[in-house]
């Protein structure tokens, strides 16, 4: 009986060693997921402001003179394309609805209501509508002449200061280019001045010369992106015009009869 006690105490000691290993087990387990996870959340932020940090040490390695002029025409050409989005969609007009109800008001309350109308919309459509309606005393073909020629005036407005994206387009790698060129008389200087042809003397040079072409060319490519959107829009302004151009004709034509 004693030997059986004995069996049964040796046997409980063993399964209570057993869970607190499994418990100490999983506990160091977790502590061990919960250490990577950190170490990983702190790597990521590492990374970020990492990025940044090699973005602004790269810039200021490629010179302050010609990495703040790329900068500059950065600057200016997001401008003026932001001022040209903004624009070109307050410019645009539903158009059918503009037709449509230049149409009843021809019906309902003739030429006047229709200028009524055509006022109260904002948009260069509405202006040409506008100007049409307003010669139609003059007859006809005075109406189609003012609605071709105030459409060319509402189409300079529509492209106007577009050249200047285009310019800082052709600038921004130009410039880049030309740091590259000089960042290269820079490292043939140096190797002129020692007198020998080392890695370490020509490795600044160089890599000034790459940073300025490499900034110079993704300051391009933003703009780019940019400039073909805007020009999108106004070839679609610019058709909208002149569909309603030819229907605010018929609409004169037809109203005459």
């Amino acid at each position: 009986m004693k030997r059986l006690f004995s069996i049964l105490a040796i046997m409980c000691f063993m399964a209570i060693g057993t869970v607190n290993a499994t418990t100490n087990a999983a506990t160091s387990a977790t502590a061990v997921v919960n250490t990577i996870q950190e170490e990983a959340t702190e790597e990521a932020a590492e990374e970020t402001l990492g990025f940044h940090q090699e973005l602004k040490k790269r810039f200021i390695e490629g010179g302050p003179g010609f990495m703040g002029i790329v900068l500059l025409c950065l600057i200016l050409g997001l401008a003026i394309a932001i001022e040209r989005i903004i624009f070109l969609n307050l410019s645009t007009t539903n158009t059918k609805k503009l037709t449509q109800d230049v149409e009843d008001a021809l019906q309902s309350g003739g030429v006047d209501a229709a200028k009524e109308v055509c006022r109260n919309t904002k948009g260069p459509v509405a202006s040409i509508f506008y100007q049409g309606l307003d010669r139609t005393d003059e007859g006809i073909e005075a109406a189609e002449k003012a609605v071709i020629a105030y459409g060319g005036v509402q189409m300079g407005q529509l492209e106007k200061n577009v050249s200047w994206i285009s310019l800082f387009i052709a600038l921004a790698p130009m410039l880049g280019f030309m740091g590259t060129v000089i960042g290269m008389i820079q490292a043939f200087d140096k190797i002129e001045a020692a007198g020998d042809m080392q890695p370490s003397l020509v490795a600044g040079g160089i890599k000034v010369a790459l940073l300025t072409t490499v900034f110079g060319l993704i300051v391009a490519i933003i703009l780019q992106i940019f400039y073909n959107y805007i020009i999108a829009k106004i070839d679609s302004i610019v058709n909208d015009m002149e569909d309603a151009s030819i229907t605010l004709m018929d609409l004169l034509i037809r109203n005459k009869k």
